[in-house]
């Protein structure tokens, strides 16, 4: 088959792939582009799980712990019952939600699996320093999961390989030549700054935006938000590489979107009375 028959084929198939695999993120109503199905990357992430929960020191009986629980509780109810207020349908509907605590004060993290399974290493309290800095760091995980940022990402992923593949037949093998004349994945960094940082960027900054709605909707201050990245961003002082070349924003970035939606976002969106 020659070259241009192929291009007439893929475009063909692909626009209709495409035009069915479209849809919208949850409040932000950001066009979604997901084919990989969410069930499949939900069962993953549960083996993934259990799999930390086997290699890493856990802490599990603790005031710490119990208070992770309380939260994600009040999350969990709070987005469902806000979905459900709003005759919009539930995103977590199918999520088995489960938190577990890692026992390293070395590492200032957390982080939500698809199908909300949620992590929290013990090294974030000294970022957090209290119950509605807790939620914050929480609620912007969850979030994550929530607008399934984990499908897009593979979905993304999945299509930028196809698209690497086709460009390399169409050029005839020109990227290929490339590659290893640099030694290096030249195609896959390009379209990793080009396309998939500045991709991951916006979700976080969804993410951003959602965590503190679904933190406002539980009932804690989203005020503490900033705080919590102005702490990050004096433990990280000197470390952060310039955003072009980040998954994530910026910190001085984060911080002005933050203080430009806070009050917009209290109004709007108080706590969720639950029937």
């Amino acid at each position: 088959m020659n070259r241009r028959k192929f291009l007439s084929y893929l475009g063909c198939g692909c626009c209709g792939f495409i035009l069915n695999s479209c849809s919208t993120a949850p409040i932000t109503e950001r066009k979604q582009f997901k084919i990989i199905p969410e069930s499949t990357l939900n069962a993953k992430a549960a083996k993934i799980y259990e799999g930390v929960k086997e290699k890493e020191k856990l802490i599990k009986d603790s005031k710490s712990l119990n208070e992770i629980k309380e939260i994600g509780k009040k999350m969990e109810n709070s987005i469902s019952e806000y979905f459900h207020q709003s005759n919009l349908e539930d995103p977590t509907l199918n999520f088995d939600w489960e938190y577990i605590l890692i026992d390293n004060k070395k590492v200032r993290n957390a982080w939500c699996l698809p199908g909300g399974k949620i992590a929290v290493y013990s090294g974030i309290f000294e970022v957090t320093k209290n119950t509605n800095g807790l939620a914050a760091v929480m609620g912007h995980e969850i979030a994550h999961a929530v607008a399934k940022h984990s499908v897009e990402r593979a979905s993304r992923g999945a299509v930028l390989n196809v698209g690497t593949q086709v460009i390399d037949f169409v050029t005839g093998g020109k990227l290929s030549q490339v590659n290893n004349a640099t030694g290096m994945n030249t195609v896959g960094l390009l379209s990793q700054l080009g396309i998939m940082n500045p991709f991951n960027r916006k979700q976080e900054s969804e993410a951003d935006y959602l965590g503190m709605i679904f933190s406002s909707l539980s009932g804690y201050d989203i005020r503490e938000t900033k705080k919590i990245w102005e702490r990050m961003q004096e433990f990280n002082k000197g470390k952060s590489q310039p955003e072009f070349l980040s998954t994530h924003p910026s910190a001085e970035n984060r911080i002005k979107k933050i203080n430009e939606w806070t009050n917009k976002i209290i109004i709007q969106y108080p706590p969720i009375n639950i029937s």
